[in-house]
């Protein structure tokens, strides 16, 4: 019997993320001598052994020769709230299908639920810094579910009524819904994903998506790459986590 490959041991791994999100790894093509066969092929070159290999793979990344590094793709299956999409699909390098509220109904528990309330950061419009505790904090949490069973409710009752798929979903809490999508990335773009929503000022539900990518997808199948990665494009971040 023998040994998993890199890709054979990641193929269908799920990874939880908030509440009742998840990420898996649908497909994975590609590896980091891929990446470093696509630049020598510019002069017909192949494999000179690990360490003249890993050496050119770092030359690349450090210099910013990027195009090596799409020969690698990386396919996604994840769920998550739409607070956390709307900030994905910022990265228009991505390719995306999703799933439709207009096929599919929803079901009573798809709706995140924030293990903590953030606080308005006095000095960023779009940052949070701190957390709100305590009773305030309990109360919140019992009114916003309060809100998503109602909501419900009222689109069960749509539904029940015969309106369509389409618009009774117009009574559920939109930003709170969890969806699932299928995505696809090559490493150069995913790369630039994890450099701007790894980072400690990226909303907090894109953060976490970001880093389970990188921990559990990306340094597994490219150990050479995330290497060169946190050497030269995150020198700034330190140990910090969306965890």
């Amino acid at each position: 019997m023998t040994d998993q490959t890199p890709r054979e041991a990641l193929l269908g791994r799920r990874v939880d993320v908030l509440d009742k999100g998840w990420i898996e790894l649908q497909d994975l093509m590609g590896d980091d001598r891929a990446i470093v066969n696509a630049a020598r092929v510019s002069f017909l070159g192949e494999s000179k052994g690990d360490e003249r290999d890993k050496k050119l793979l770092f030359y690349l990344l450090k210099h910013r020769h990027t195009s090596p590094f799409e020969q690698v793709e990386f396919k996604f299956r994840v769920r998550a709230p739409l607070v956390t999409w709307w900030q994905w699909v910022r990265h228009r390098t991505w390719s995306m299908n999703a799933q439709s509220g207009r096929y599919t109904p929803f079901e009573e528990n798809d709706f995140y639920v924030p293990e903590t309330w953030r606080l308005q950061a006095a000095d960023n419009k779009q940052a949070s810094l701190g957390e709100l505790t305590g009773p305030d904090a309990d109360a919140l949490t019992d009114k916003l579910m309060a809100h998503y069973h109602q909501g419900f409710a009222l689109y069960r009752e749509a539904l029940d009524a015969g309106v369509a798929r389409e618009m009774a979903r117009l009574f559920l809490p939109g930003f709170a819904v969890y969806y699932t999508w299928v995505v696809k990335v090559d490493a150069h773009n995913l790369m630039h994903f994890l450099r701007l929503r790894m980072a400690p000022d990226a909303q907090y539900e894109i953060r976490v998506y970001a880093w389970a990518i990188y921990e559990h997808f990306f340094k597994p199948a490219l150990p050479w790459t995330a290497e060169a990665f946190e050497r030269y494009i995150l020198p700034d971040l330190g140990p910090i986590r969306g965890d």
